[in-house]
């Protein structure tokens, strides 16, 4: 069977990675394929390394507080590239109406302080049986 493949990203000027390398290690240990871009990519860099990596799964990590534009660039940028199938999620320090906006406009699944790594790897794994493995059966 074919490794989930996860593209871990941090877009803007935002240093701290530690959520994105623990939420990176915890995927490996889930028995996912993890490649992690590094810090201050742009939206466009992000979906370029997913294509060239044909990613399932975009999971980005912003703490910034620029997650009301970062997204929404992400999101249109997908769109552009026909990433379409690609599951995005996130994680980091976003207020739930935010998150409901940005789930509206596109973004699959937002993981807020606190959430297991256990329960991302389990929404990522379930997403990928109902998206990727039934299409491919």
């Amino acid at each position: 069977m074919k490794k989930i493949k996860v593209l871990v990203a941090k877009p803007g000027l935002d240093g701290h990675d530690r959520g994105a390398k623990v939420i990176a290690s915890a995927l490996r240990d889930a028995g996912m394929e993890v490649i992690y871009t590094g810090l201050r990519q742009t939206p466009e860099m992000i979906v370029q390394a997913a294509i060239q990596e044909d990613v399932d799964v975009i999971a980005i990590s912003i703490l910034s507080g620029s997650h009301m534009t970062l997204f929404p660039k992400i999101i249109d940028s997908m769109k552009t590239e026909g990433l379409d199938g690609v599951l995005l999620i996130g994680g980091g320090i976003i207020p739930d109406k935010d998150s409901e906006q940005l789930e509206k406009m596109g973004v699959d699944k937002l993981f807020g302080p606190g959430t297991s790594t256990s329960d991302v790897a389990e929404y990522i794994q379930q997403w990928y049986r109902t998206h990727r493995e039934l299409q491919n059966a």
